[in-house]
């Protein structure tokens, strides 16, 4: 009887032992590098295989929505989001280069070398360099558009640690691929906000540019979520040098030729930002990568694609969660690992 009084308890207990172990609401925690100081959160089990999520431009842990972060967990996984460099509550170390993001436009136009104060590499290091941190060897790497860009660059730079990739609204960065419109762009370049309801308007803005056609937007709703992530932080600079980083990144057509790590690519039909073309692109030149998109998935998580989002990443990553087939070619293809 005593048995049986202690199973039931136990089963009981599991809904919220679960609930426990996929809690979003962990502490953020920091860890210091050579020139930022990252905060991050992990949820999830230590003992769990690794997925580290990497945000695009401007974004910061917080917008990676905390179901899908839930639903990512209950798959098995230790979930480790973090604020890149220069948002969020991420710390220089060492103060950044000066930029001038209007005279690097221009010449990015023009055609010619753009000077940023850093690298998609350098930011893909402190990543990497999170993982070290955190003594994590091995580990899947999910990117979202500017972070996709830099999940590239990990799987290149440490190829016997990045089991899988999945890169969803990203782009190989090669020339003569659909623009973005310019109305977007001057969006994206506007940072210069008088004060804070200024700077939630603008973002709001954004917000609904990036936005499917599908969708008709609660302009409350994106306020709202504007003022969230500017009162946790507020950095336009640090958005801008961001922008300059992108800029000067150039092609990574040879890189993604030479990736041999398992990778998934998601793409919307309706983005506008980076037309769905450049998912197209970049699943082509990754070998043996799978290529899912989504018809009028845009260039924002939104409610409405919530379940196709997680339909095409959870059964990759599950297929993928303990498998290390590809360390084998790997191997044998003698791809040296630089980190």
């Amino acid at each position: 009887m005593r048995v049986f009084i202690f199973l039931a308890a136990l089963l009981c207990g599991l809904p919220s032992l679960a609930a426990s172990r996929c809690d979003v609401n962990v502490a953020t925690q920091r860890v210091d590098l050579d020139q930022v100081s990252l905060a991050y959160q992990s949820i999830g089990r230590a003992s769990d295989p690794a997925l580290l999520l990497v945000m695009g431009l401007g974004g910061q842990l917080i917008h990676w929505p905390d179901e899908v972060v839930v639903a990512l967990c209950e798959q098995g996984f230790r979930v480790i989001r973090y604020d890149n460099r220069d948002v969020g509550l991420s710390a220089w170390r060492q103060a950044p280069g000066s930029a001038n993001l209007t005279f690097e436009a221009l010449r990015y136009k023009l055609g010619l070398p753009v000077a940023a104060p850093y690298s998609l590499t350098d930011m893909a290091a402190d990543g990497l360099g999170l993982m070290d941190a955190l003594q994590v060897q091995n580990f899947h790497v999910l990117g979202v558009s500017m972070g996709g860009m830099i999940a590239q660059h990990m799987a290149a730079m440490a190829p016997r640690r990045v089991e899988s990739l999945t890169l969803i609204m990203s782009t190989s960065g090669a020339a003569g691929l659909p623009a973005p419109s310019e109305t977007l762009v001057q969006l994206l370049s506007r940072r210069g906000a008088a004060n804070r309801e200024a700077a939630l308007e603008q973002q709001a803005d954004l917000l609904a540019a990036l936005g499917s056609p599908m969708v008709v937007d609660d302009r409350q709703a994106l306020l709202h979520q504007a003022a969230v992530a500017y009162d946790r932080a507020f950095n336009p600079e640090g958005v801008k040098r961001q922008i300059m980083a992108i800029m000067a990144e150039p092609s990574r057509v040879a890189l993604l030729n030479q990736l041999q790590v398992p990778t998934l690519v998601v793409h919307g039909t309706a983005d506008p930002l980076l037309p769905v073309m450049h998912g197209v692109h970049l699943a082509a030149h990754i070998r043996g990568s799978q290529l899912k998109l989504i018809p009028g998935l845009a260039h924002r998580f939104q409610e409405a694609f919530k379940e196709p989002l997680l339909g095409a990443v959870l059964p990759y990553l599950q297929q993928h969660r303990e498998d290390t087939s590809h360390w084998a070619q790997l191997e044998s293809a003698q791809v040296p690992n630089v980190l």
